[in-house]
């Protein structure tokens, strides 16, 4: 019997024939990311703005303008409503109440009897309270935590292979976390702790996808000392192309169950890495393989300097033990 297999042994796809374009792609993603993010802004949750956050279920989706007077009359401040994931899901956030966890408490409590009377069948599925000072420490952590794992990635590839590799997988890290922030603040789902935690995963998936490639780029490089640096590069690509399929679509068709059929809890976790992992498994083959060209990497890059041969260093006497005469 044989076996499936989704890349035939004979595949000889030109990746690097597309290089050019999928850079200015990149580019105008990324810059348009990042300028979406500074202007736009992100949707913060409560872990990182503070405040209360009440999720509830509807049977039918409710009118969020009077659900939003509603709330707003209770007098705890000027209350954001947004669905969460589905029309019947609403998450109702509010200012932090003076006074602790009781007045929290307080607060929570209204608000639960205000919509329940005119939603008897609303269910509320979980209030969270975030304390301004806590909120902070936490986005400060969540920001070095981001930062310190892409350094310490190009640390360890820098050591391991050569600079030029370090700088590639930085610029592969970047691209992909770039292109996951831009996303959240397209669709404005909300950014808390779980998309953290999912920013720091699509890294560490990005990295291993990155390393395997790169690994094979390395032992290419010293199997084929007369090979030009592109026609390698497509050569390694089409030899790992089997993993990298393999692996990117058992985990996407993984998460896509997920995104249908999951908790809604989990929506924003699963969402982000769905979009790292698409996102990582292109730019471990058009970002990260091709910035080798663009740093002047070929074949005879990283092998020892040849010793300067007898005819250029010049006649020499016998007599003197190689000095020059």
């Amino acid at each position: 019997m044989k076996l499936l297999k989704l890349v035939p042994d004979n595949t000889n796809l030109d990746f690097m024939r597309w290089r050019n374009i999928a850079l200015i792609l990149s580019i105008i993603v990324t810059a348009a990311s990042i300028a979406l993010v500074s202007t736009r802004g992100l949707n913060w949750g409560v872990d990182f703005v503070g405040g209360q956050s009440v999720r509830v279920t509807f049977s039918q989706p409710p009118n969020l303008d009077q659900l939003r007077s509603r709330v707003n009359g209770l007098g705890l401040g000027d209350a954001s409503l947004q669905e969460f994931g589905s029309p019947n899901v609403i998450s109702i956030r509010m200012p932090l109440p003076a006074g602790g966890e009781t007045a929290a408490t307080r607060a929570a409590s209204q608000v639960r009897a205000a919509i329940t009377q005119i939603h008897p069948d609303a269910r509320f599925d979980a209030v969270e309270t975030v304390s301004g000072k806590v909120s902070q420490e936490l986005l400060r952590s969540g920001a070095l935590a981001i930062g310190l794992a892409m350094l310490g990635i190009a640390i360890y590839i820098w050591i391991r292979f050569e600079w030029q590799f370090g700088v590639g997988a930085l610029v592969t890290l970047f691209h992909d976390v770039w292109m996951t922030m831009g996303f959240f603040s397209l669709s404005q789902l909300e950014f808390n702790l779980n998309v953290v935690a999912a920013i720091l995963t699509i890294v560490g998936y990005s990295l291993n996808d990155t390393v395997v490639i790169y690994d094979r780029i390395r032992e290419n490089l010293r199997k084929y000392r007369k090979m030009e640096i592109v026609p390698l590069l497509n050569l390694s690509l089409n030899e790992t192309l089997s993993r990298t399929m393999v692996t990117s679509l058992s985990i996407l068709l993984a998460l896509l169950a997920l995104l249908l059929i999951g908790p809604d809890v989990i929506f924003g976790l699963t969402i982000a890495i769905f979009i790292g992992i698409f996102v990582g498994t292109y730019s471990s083959i058009y970002i990260s393989s091709p910035i080798l060209v663009w740093l002047r990497v070929t074949t005879a890059s990283f092998l020892p300097k040849d010793p300067v041969s007898r005819a250029e260093r010049g006649p020499r006497n016998e007599g003197y033990d190689g000095a020059q005469v």
